[in-house]
């Protein structure tokens, strides 16, 4: 079986022939990278044992452009994305499935890349990808590549988070600055120069949230804030748990560089997408525990307490400003930012 040319060469339309081609393509690039005992089987689907507790899966379609930005790429994201839609729920992430639409003429060598990234953000968060797809489209019906990813989890007896457990009275709990990822993405699509480099917050968070559920079991909502920001998370928490939420706009974590780019180019941070942040919902008695905690961990050195949940029949999110006004948080109206994850 001849080898590829990774350096030189690019995806054929005979890669996705299932042919001696295709055989290549997955042997030199999918299971020499992602390496584990049950894609090495070989066969079309994984079979593996779970622990007791309630099955969590959740799929995730990556189209993103760039496909490699600061802080990150399409093959680390996949990865993060669909971990943390798992994770949402409490669940302990456990496997991976990943599906490749790749384009005619796409470099073999950037598909490395993205495959290397993969393999090493699924390694280091210990969700390994135990089975896959490939397929190829004529040059020009595809945009490089784009990845779905499937992940499954197991939620804990005891555990029982859901969109719909906000009660008044709740704190809310934002695990960092907003933003970073939306912004990280424009800059690099349009060429867009700042005083700094602004990084893509894109990380898994299911090892944050499992110490968070360890001392606070009890957590009513969690959400990671991705396409439409914090807002419209926001808006579709309160609209599942038929309740309103109060912010204060003066607790929000956006880093200076952020809502700088944000002023700008006219931007609203509260609604520009993020990979690598999370709401929390929790009694208002056990808020500043669960803060103490999250400060702890990496990833939640600077989550904030940001407002706490009302009775309201209209089901708004209001926002005190920093000017002492308010202001109704809407959902976002169209998009802001187009294919950022």
């Amino acid at each position: 079986m001849s080898r590829l040319d990774i350096k030189h060469g690019v995806i054929e339309m005979g890669h996705g022939s299932g042919g001696r081609s295709s055989a290549t393509l997955i042997d030199e690039i999918f299971v020499c990278h992602f390496d584990n005992e049950f894609l090495n089987q070989g066969n079309d689907q994984a079979a593996f044992n779970v622990p007791a507790g309630r099955m969590v899966i959740s799929t995730d379609g990556h189209v993103i452009t760039p496909l490699f930005f600061p802080g990150g790429d399409i093959g680390s994201l996949s990865v993060h994305g669909t971990i943390n839609d798992v994770t949402m729920s409490g669940a302990k992430p456990l496997y991976l499935s990943a599906s490749f639409i790749l384009e005619e003429g796409f470099p073999l060598s950037e598909l490395e890349t993205i495959v290397i990234s993969m393999a090493k953000a699924s390694k280091d968060a210990g969700v390994p990808v135990v089975t896959g797809d490939t397929k190829v489209v004529e040059r020009g019906k595809g945009d490089g590549v784009f990845i779905t990813t499937t992940g499954i989890g197991v939620v804990p007896e005891g555990i029982n988070i859901s969109g719909d457990q906000a009660k008044p009275g709740d704190a809310i709990i934002v695990s960092g600055s907003i933003g970073d990822h939306g912004i990280a993405i424009l800059s690099s699509r349009e060429g867009l120069q700042f005083d700094t480099t602004i990084q893509s917050d894109s990380a898994a968070l299911h090892k944050l949230v499992a110490e968070m559920v360890a001392v606070t079991p009890e957590v009513h909502c969690l959400r990671d804030p991705t396409r439409g920001g914090l807002a419209t998370t926001l808006n579709e928490l309160a609209r599942q748990s038929h309740v309103g939420i109060s912010l204060v706009e003066t607790s929000i974590p956006i880093k200076a560089e952020v809502k700088g780019a944000c002023e700008l180019l006219g931007l609203d941070p509260l609604y520009i997408a993020n990979e690598g942040k999370l709401v929390c919902i929790v009694a208002g008695e056990d808020a500043e525990q669960l803060l103490a905690v999250m400060r702890q961990h990496k990833l939640g050195q600077n989550a904030a307490i940001i407002g706490h949940v009302t009775e309201d029949q209209h089901h708004m999110v209001i926002m005190q400003t920093a000017f002492g006004g308010k202001r109704v948080v809407d959902w976002l109206a169209g998009e802001q930012l187009p294919r950022i994850c």
